[in-house]
């Protein structure tokens, strides 16, 4: 059920615009249309949709640069699509405040089930002070975590770590996000420390540490928190 929620798509581009509203409408979305950043920027702040979809190759401005502006005063979820697939690209939108990224060309299936991810996960209350994925607990007024009912003894260091990977449920947080997060400016190029860290994290917490379901590895990019 997509409860007639509404997509802007933000795209020069007419047969993708075309493709995607048969594609989105098909699932029950309403979607909305932008060709410039511009046009993208005032609708956004117009209709307030549930989600963006973002096209970086915009004809009046970066999309990345359009990114900045929106996540300056929007807070809903933002999927950037573009034919743009080198790691640096992906790693910067996500950075910027990207909250998935998807390459052209695309399989729509694979597309409408990342959006209605985004929006569940966006829907959900950040500032509950208890996080439950399945039989992992998170109490985070009183910094306990639970597996299957039994307390899990964390240091500080990975209690911050998995707090952050938790309450960005379904985002891909890159690298260098998590290293200045939890560790500080300057350990941005450490990502074996952070590997270690995630390994001691899944001795803990995933029920198969070797096929992790919560702790997510995104090649070359970061760690996504698995819901």
């Amino acid at each position: 059920m997509t409860d007639n929620k509404t997509i802007l798509i933000i795209d020069d581009e007419v047969q993708i615009r075309r493709l995607l509203e048969i594609s989105l409408s098909t699932y029950g979305f309403n979607t909305l249309f932008a060709a410039s950043g511009r046009e993208g920027l005032v609708a956004a702040a117009t209709h307030s949709p549930s989600l963006v979809i973002l096209d970086l190759g915009l004809p009046d401005m970066d999309g990345m640069k359009l990114l900045q502006t929106l996540r300056e005063w929007y807070t809903k979820p933002v999927i950037v699509l573009s034919v743009r697939n080198s790691e640096d690209d992906i790693i910067s939108a996500l950075d910027g405040g990207a909250n998935d990224y998807l390459t052209k060309p695309f399989r729509s299936g694979e597309l409408v089930a990342r959006i209605r991810a985004a929006i569940r996960l966006s829907e959900e209350k950040k500032d509950s002070p208890m996080l439950e994925f399945g039989s992992l607990s998170i109490d985070l007024v009183n910094h306990v975590v639970r597996r299957e009912g039994e307390i899990v003894k964390l240091t500080t260091t990975e209690y911050s770590l998995l707090t952050l990977l938790a309450k960005n449920s379904g985002r891909v947080l890159t690298h260098q996000f998590i290293l200045k997060e939890v560790w500080g400016y300057g350990y941005l190029e450490q990502t074996q420390y952070l590997r270690v860290f995630i390994a001691q994290l899944r001795k803990k917490i995933e029920e198969n540490p070797s096929s992790p379901v919560l702790l997510i590895t995104e090649s070359g990019i970061g760690y996504r928190f698995g819901s």
